[in-house]
């Protein structure tokens, strides 16, 4: 961006906030943005109308995108609610926040973007809407568990935020006003403002509901009359949150807060339906994003750039003109958002370990237990499945109508072989690569073949040295070392008498 071309106030606010980050300050109140990040839950790419999608009306997100950026290939970290929110929260990955256990608390010495934009940034914080899943599970009265939470203080966040609450859809607008009703004079406000649209159970009213029947099918799913049942209710829930997301953005212009809040709207993890939540295919990670910053990002603005949830943190840290956080292996965007020089992720990474709270038992499917690996660049995945023997059910709807048409079908060998081989071989394979290109819905595994040797060499080499920086417990990926010698071979006749 050339600042010749800036009106000057702006060059100024520029300068003033490349200073402030050098010398790593918070810029001056008045030029800091507010933020707003907000979360739909269960929420796959491109289940917005911006992105094309024919099956869901989002006017309103379409609007906050057609104000700012909209991007395509943005990714999780982890396809599960709680290790995606502690990746957003902390720009780490969830296996180096040490919160691959989907019952965990965030560690007390995971810092998380909120708490660096209150201590350094002299912001005004806040928490409000749906369960933010990083204070633990089993918060019922009598629980073990949740005794065993409180014992060892492992409940953080009233600490960590000015304001914090939880509730209902309908009650995250009024917790949002709320929050703004005690904002500080002076002080800038980030919120964080979570939705549980379009999450499991799928319950919104018809009006919002499309015809099954018009419905366009993506080709990781058979064209079956319970899969568009269960679909339509999906695109259902994406519309109703478009109306919360219109009354949240309706808030910031009656108070006059619009033209000063960086807002970004994004997806905790993809679909609860076959090949998303829990699943590192990419409906289960790449998630929609759509970022508005008034007078920094250009209106319009599109980008294919692969970006993870791990950038998110040190990004709006870098917003209010603050340092990532020592401890995040996120990447800052900003120069992306600004339309200057920027260099991509050459790859994204996610993880897979356990779901819900639940005790392992026998016979246990991989909705409830899985752990994997994956990682992707523009055109190639590999995904490593570490517990290859436990058979793939999906997420929160295993007992739902299209998996179960989907069990039938494949019982009476109808369907593909590539949905077969995806959701019915067991064991899984485990490796598994995908030639994005050819196949956007992954269901011809490559791994083995010669034509993709090296790039899934250097697919693994790359996974390797992610899970060596973050780790990670598992066992790295086979990266054909084990015919190299363990050390240098004794000289002839060393060992002589």
């Amino acid at each position: 961006m050339n600042p010749r071309k800036l009106p000057r106030h702006l060059t100024l606010v520029a300068l003033i906030l490349l200073i402030s980050a050098a010398l790593g300050l918070a810029a001056p109140a008045a030029q800091r943005p507010n933020i707003l990040f907000v979360l739909s839950d269960d929420h796959s790419y491109p289940f917005l109308s911006c992105y094309g999608d024919t099956n869901v009306r989002t006017p309103a997100i379409d609007r906050l995108a057609a104000d700012g950026m909209k991007f395509h290939r943005f990714f999780t970290v982890a396809p599960q609610c709680v290790p995606s929110r502690a990746g957003y929260l902390t720009g780490r990955s969830a296996v180096a926040a040490r919160m691959t256990r989907f019952s965990s608390a965030l560690p007390a010495d995971e810092v998380t973007f909120l708490e660096l934009l209150r201590s350094q940034g002299g912001y005004y914080t806040g928490i409000c809407g749906r369960t933010y899943h990083l204070d633990g599970s089993a918060r019922a009265a009598g629980s073990e568990v949740g005794r065993l939470m409180e014992k060892h203080g492992l409940r953080t966040f009233e600490k960590r935020v000015d304001y914090l609450r939880t509730g209902s859809d309908e009650m995250a607008i009024t917790q949002m006003k709320e929050f703004l009703d005690g904002q500080p004079s002076g002080k800038p406000f980030a919120l964080w403002l979570n939705f549980s649209d379009p999450h499991h159970a799928w319950n919104a009213p018809a009006e919002f509901r499309p015809s099954p029947a018009s419905l366009k099918l993506p080709g990781h799913w058979p064209d079956l009359p319970g899969m568009r049942e269960q679909l339509a209710d999906y695109c259902a829930e994406v519309n109703r949150v478009d109306r919360s997301m219109q009354a949240v953005l309706q808030v910031l212009a009656d108070r006059n807060l619009a033209a000063n809040t960086l807002v970004v709207f994004a997806g905790d993890n993809g679909q609860a339906l076959p090949h998303g939540k829990g699943s590192l295919y990419d409906p289960g990670c790449n998630v929609p994003l759509v970022i508005r910053w008034p007078g920094v990002i250009k209106p319009g603005g599109e980008s294919r750039t692969l970006l993870s949830g791990e950038d998110i943190a040190p990004t709006l840290l870098a917003a209010a003109g603050l340092p990532a956080g020592p401890k995040m292996s996120g990447h800052n965007f900003v120069a992306h958002l600004r339309g200057e020089a920027y260099t991509p992720r050459a790859h994204v990474f996610f993880e897979r370990g356990p779901h819900g709270s639940g005790p392992v038992t026998v016979g246990i499917r991989n909705s409830t237990y899985d752990l994997s690996r994956g990682v992707r660049s523009d055109r190639y995945k590999l995904i490593y499945n570490c517990t290859p023997w436990i058979p793939y059910s999906p997420v929160d709807s295993a007992g739902g109508a299209a998996w179960r048409e989907m069990t039938a079908a494949n019982e009476q060998g109808r369907l593909s072989p590539g949905m077969r081989a995806t959701y019915f071989t067991t064991p899984r394979p485990v490796y598994e690569v995908y030639d994005l290109q050819a196949d956007p819905s992954e269901l011809n595994n490559l791994s083995g073949s010669p034509a993709v040797r090296e790039i899934e060499q250097q697919l693994r080499v790359a996974l390797a040295e992610k899970m060596i920086l973050d780790f990670d417990y598992l066992p790295l990926p086979d990266l054909g070392d084990a015919a190299v010698p363990a050390g240098p071979a004794k000289k002839k006749g060393r060992n002589k008498k």
